[in-house]
């Protein structure tokens, strides 16, 4: 579970710092935002079982 979440995090912030490259904080943001859900949905997914 924790190798599929750092995977996931790793390239949604890879997603985000070329967002930022770009001049677009705003889609940095929400690409980040969504990452967050995404683990964390990873995450409790994985403590049901």
């Amino acid at each position: 579970m924790y190798k599929k979440m750092y995977l996931l995090l790793f390239n949604r912030i890879t997603d985000a710092l070329a967002a930022l490259g770009d001049r677009d904080p705003a889609k940095a943001a929400e690409i980040l935002r969504t990452a967050q859900i995404d683990a964390e949905e990873i995450f409790l997914e994985s403590d049901e079982n």
